[in-house]
């Protein structure tokens, strides 16, 4: 191969890097995976239009908002560019933050994005009460076979207790308890248990086998210490 062969080849190697990587000429090292830098979302919301919406709330209830959108890359070192959607959400009736919501699904609608977000909150709750409530994370399980047994039985327990309150509920509305720290509106996760609890332990009192000394205690009495103990287990 002469020498003018290679000088062409050389040349022709450097132009075609330079136009793969939008390097310069002279420039080395690995062509750049980031391109230029776009606007913040902050700064595109501060110049876009926002348009309205009726987007799915928490709670399973619905609100009037307005809504920005857009979309770019999310960047790692060493990793490919991602590209996401970003959803800026502004609450109309002032009652609620404003929150940027980000996807990995840029063919989602922005209004479908905000309403996913919203209905994870149950989901959360859900946890939150099992791990409060139910000992979630109290357990010390050393096999993957004991974990993958105890996680799905106290999620279960979780619905049993919440479709026996919500029978209870039915006959009975339940008040929520109210201390004169704490005044709740609605009933919680602590109430539905607090009432299977005491449904369980008058069924166990009414059996005819039941210890004499529960027959000893006035009526009243056993009443009482059902709503107090039902509460403190």
């Amino acid at each position: 191969m002469g020498r003018e062969t290679r000088r062409a080849i050389g040349v022709a190697t450097r132009v075609v890097a330079c136009l793969a990587g939008h390097r310069r000429h002279g420039e080395t090292g690995r062509p750049a995976k980031k391109g230029h830098k776009l606007p913040t979302p902050a700064q595109v919301v501060a110049k876009a239009k926002r348009r309205r919406f009726t987007v799915p709330w928490y709670g399973g209830q619905s609100r009037r908002v307005e809504l920005v959108w857009g979309e770019g890359y999310w960047y790692q070192a060493g990793e490919e560019l991602v590209p996401i959607r970003w959803v800026y959400v502004h609450d109309l009736s002032g009652t609620h933050r404003d929150e940027y919501f980000y996807t990995t699904d840029t063919t989602l609608p922005p209004e479908r994005i905000v309403g996913l977000f919203t209905g994870r909150w149950s989901i959360e709750v859900t946890f939150q009460e099992v791990r409060q409530h139910l000992g979630f994370t109290t357990p010390r399980n050393w096999c993957r076979k004991s974990v993958l047994r105890t996680a799905p039985c106290l999620l279960g327990l979780f619905s049993l207790v919440a479709l026996i309150f919500h029978r209870l509920w039915q006959r009975n509305h339940v008040a929520p308890r109210r201390d004169p720290w704490y005044a709740k509106k609605e009933v919680t996760f602590s109430d539905a248990i607090a009432a299977v609890r005491r449904l369980c332990w008058s069924e166990v009192l009414a059996q005819p086998w039941k210890p004499a000394g529960v027959t000893k205690l006035p009526r009243p009495l056993r009443l009482t210490l059902l709503d107090q103990l039902c509460r403190a287990a």
